[in-house]
């Protein structure tokens, strides 16, 4: 019954995929992404919360008199990228595009909605949280911090993220740590300016950029256990105007990764002793600004093992991988997943095609034959939990 329905129902989706794709909007203005959203779950019976994290929605569908409630969770935000492809609905904003998917995660769980309030073959309560904001200004912690499971409470808790360079519609997964932490550091460093001929009356901010640039490489190096994963990136150094004069101030921005919470805050505190320390030893002082941070994002192993029983279940097992490693990369249903353990987090192969471009690309799609895959599992998972 889900795969005839949603058959019937692939070239609506595919469609409203491609309408969503042309019309992106950046995090915390998904207005129109989210009235749709809301107008589309309203007309199949859902009762529709709107404004958690401004421009967040919540459905929820109730069924029968069970009493598991089960939580599908999608991200709606583009990014402010000029997009360089030549596909018929490409972006009409100017420097916004959905680079990461976010169109296709969007449409594969109103797809799952729809049929789900068509056919009604669950008992309990199903809630569909549409999120904004994924990209840079983690809306999930947002929508957590304006109380989405005190309203809205969950049994079970799930996401997933489409994936270049893996197997089209095939799915990846593994209990426990499955993305890192990220940390945003800024970084001034204050000196003492003067003409480039006389340096020993200054105290050189852009050389001591370059020292503390260094130093932070020994941190991962030298104070890491090496069976543990962290990585420090300065992705970004500014200092000076001209040749022949020595700056007196210095910008760094840093980034910091780790994939446990006990190595994060292990490599933080260092990141901010090598920086204040060696600045200090060659006579300048350092100001850190942590500007934000997303947890580890840790998959709950029961929810994990539940889930992948589902995905066997309809898709074979030579399908569903396991021996995966966890990603270096950051999302932010690590903030939805730390406020409530029992869920997991997963990833649906986009293609390995030589020419699929990775997420964050201005040349990326969303690969439109994974939307059925990607709702039959979410209708699979409902009917299953919700028997």
């Amino acid at each position: 019954m889900i795969d005839d329905f949603l058959a019937e129902h692939a070239a609506a989706n595919k469609a409203l995929r491609q309408h969503l794709h042309r019309h992106p909007e950046l995090g915390f203005e998904e207005t129109l992404t989210s009235q749709l959203v809301a107008d589309k779950l309203r007309e199949w019976g859902y009762a529709v919360d709107v404004g958690l994290a401004k421009t967040g929605v919540v459905g929820t569908l109730t069924v029968g008199d069970g009493d598991k409630v089960l939580g599908i969770r999608a991200d709606m935000d583009a990014l402010p990228i000029l997009e360089q492809t030549d596909v018929a609905y490409k972006s009409q904003h100017q420097h916004v595009m959905h680079a990461c998917g976010h169109d296709g995660h969007t449409t594969a769980l109103l797809a799952a909605a729809q049929y789900l309030a068509a056919s009604k073959n669950f008992n309990g309560t199903l809630r569909v949280i549409f999120q904004p904001a994924e990209e840079y200004l983690y809306g999930g912690k947002v929508m957590v911090d304006d109380g989405l499971f005190e309203r809205f409470p969950c049994d079970l808790l799930y996401g997933f993220h489409n994936m270049p360079g893996l197997k089209a519609g095939e799915f990846y997964i593994k209990p426990g740590a499955f993305m890192a932490s990220a940390d945003t550091l800024e970084v001034t460093v204050h000196g003492v300016g003067g003409h480039g001929a006389y340096p020993h009356k200054t105290v050189d901010a852009t050389l001591v950029a370059a020292h503390i640039v260094v130093a932070l490489q020994s941190i991962v190096g030298r104070n890491v256990d090496p069976l543990q994963a962290a990585v420090v990136t300065v992705g970004s150094i500014h200092a000076g105007t001209a040749a022949n004069i020595i700056a007196a101030t210095a910008e760094l921005k840093i980034s910091v990764r780790a994939l446990s919470n006990e190595v994060r805050a292990q490599v933080l505190a260092r990141v901010n002793e090598v920086i204040t320390l060696q600045a200090q030893s060659m006579g300048a002082t350092a100001e850190v600004k942590h500007v934000n941070g997303c947890p580890v994002l840790m998959n709950d192993a029961a929810a994990t093992d539940y889930i992948l029983g589902v995905m066997r279940a309809q898709f074979g097992e030579a399908a569903c991988h396991t021996d995966v490693l966890p990603s270096m990369a950051s999302e932010d249903f690590a903030f939805m997943l730390e406020a409530h353990s029992k869920g997991c987090y997963f990833f649906i192969g986009n293609g390995d095609e030589a020419d699929r471009h990775m997420v964050h690309h201005p040349q990326y799609d969303f690969n439109d034959d994974i939307l059925l895959p990607a709702a039959k599992l979410w209708c699979a998972l409902a009917e299953d939990y919700l028997r």
